[in-house]
């Protein structure tokens, strides 16, 4: 009776490909392709995600499978883009029901269920992360907003490598002028009323925080006193320690909420929106210089509470 040990080895040679196997890594292994039809019949302890294409398990393939899965199958000229690019790139947002590929405009693949190809005369050199091939972050952006009609989600799209710090407007746009012009009268609308102030402070942020050892804050909280009071508003904040970055809810002439924030023991940094663009280096300084004054204080009696849990 043939076993799956030395099989399962075989799929798990390379870890990075979490299972993921295709029949000519298969082959030079020994193993045949009648043997690995009958590892992925129904039942037996493999899947077949696509023609010769299988996954080491006998439950459904992970996100990560799968587009390990679809590089395996539309070969290694093939470049992830879309929502996956840009998730792997960092950003925060909900997975599409489909795997956005990009190919060479010479080729002609078969159509796969979940995979969405797109041939291009001008394919990105690829952003190798975990071993996957992505499109960089402007590339990613476009190529989903581009399919787009919904004005909402073409703006969403858009700004998301802006706001998440992955480019500035100059490198979207160049990607854009660069690309095919179809789809993009929509995009180039986004681009063109975009209020700086909102779209880019974030990843202004972001861009700062990554040239530092801190850890990850949590974003856009109330600070509230132990029985739920509100103190003030913090950009950023790092609850371990009690420390406040303000850079867009800057206090306005009426607004002491500072004086508040900083009586409760709460360390508080403040800049503009201006200084995060001009000063990155002296505001990352003063990042690093504030969490290390909070760390080494009491923490205040405060809580954080997302924007969205409280009736600020």
């Amino acid at each position: 009776m043939t076993t799956t040990t030395s099989i399962h080895s075989v799929a798990f040679r390379d870890p990075a490909s979490v299972g993921v196997i295709d029949l000519r890594t298969l082959r030079s292994a020994g193993v045949s392709t009648r043997r690995a039809a009958r590892l992925a019949q129904p039942g037996g302890p493999w899947r077949r995600v696509y023609p010769g294409v299988f996954v080491a398990q006998n439950k459904p393939p992970t996100r990560l499978q799968l587009l390990h899965a679809a590089i395996a199958r539309y070969g290694p000229s093939a470049v992830i883009t879309g929502i996956d690019a840009l998730r792997a790139h960092g950003v925060t947002h909900p997975l599409t029901g489909e795997i956005h590929l990009l190919l060479p405009h010479y080729r002609r693949p078969r159509a796969e269920a979940g995979v969405l190809t797109h041939r291009t005369a001008r394919m990105p050199e690829p952003v190798l992360i975990d071993g996957l091939p992505y499109a960089t972050a402007p590339r990613a952006a476009l190529d989903l907003a581009r399919r787009e009609t919904d004005p909402v989600a073409v703006q969403r799209f858009t700004t998301l490598p802006l706001f998440w710090g992955l480019c500035d407007r100059a490198e979207l746009q160049a990607e854009l002028d660069a690309g095919n012009q179809r789809g993009s009268s929509a995009v180039r609308a986004v681009l063109r009323t975009l209020d700086d102030h909102e779209t880019f402070t974030h990843g202004q942020a972001l861009r700062i925080l990554r040239d530092t050892p801190l850890p990850p804050p949590r974003w856009n909280v109330t600070i509230c006193d132990l029985r739920g009071r509100r103190i003030g508003l913090a950009d950023a904040w790092w609850d371990e320690v009690g420390l406040a970055w303000r850079y867009r809810t800057a206090a306005g002439p009426t607004d002491f909420s500072h004086l508040a924030l900083t009586a409760t023991g709460t360390v508080l940094v403040r800049c503009t929106p201006r200084q995060l663009d001009e000063t990155r280096a002296e505001v990352s300084r003063e990042l690093v210089r504030a969490y290390t004054q909070a760390a080494r204080t009491p923490r205040p009696k405060v809580r954080a509470l997302h924007r969205a849990d409280t009736a600020a």
